[in-house]
């Protein structure tokens, strides 16, 4: 294995992740609900079930809106110009966000509801 090549490429994923960071509205809102999130698990000492269900649904909704943002990108290189299957690939990446934030809303209010009431 050669370490330099890996560490190249780790690099490159790395600048991605700090490109949507800067360059992405709705990426920065993520991070900020999810920090706030871990906050708030970490308060109320939630059980390692949980942990690992909040987790995971905070990777998956910051994983597509990595790939939301790769698919925007790769669609605005290709063309300037309006195109029904453009906007159809940008749409359809924006609805995977959209389904994965509210699937978040709903297991935050699962697992954060009973620590509150």
């Amino acid at each position: 294995m050669d370490w330099r090549k890996e560490r190249k490429r780790f690099a490159c994923a790395w600048a991605g992740i700090v490109a949507a960071v800067r360059e992405e509205t709705h990426m920065r809102i993520h991070i900020a609900l999810a920090v706030i999130a871990l906050v708030v698990a970490a308060i109320l000492h939630i059980s390692k079930l949980e942990w690992l269900i909040l987790l995971l649904t905070i990777g998956s909704v910051i994983t597509l809106e990595l790939v939301n943002t790769a698919i925007e990108r790769a669609v605005d290189l290709v063309t300037t110009d309006f195109h029904p299957l453009a906007k159809a690939a940008k749409d359809i990446a924006a609805g995977a966000v959209l389904i994965a934030a509210v699937v978040a809303v709903v297991v935050g209010i699962i697992i954060f509801l009973p620590y509150l009431l």
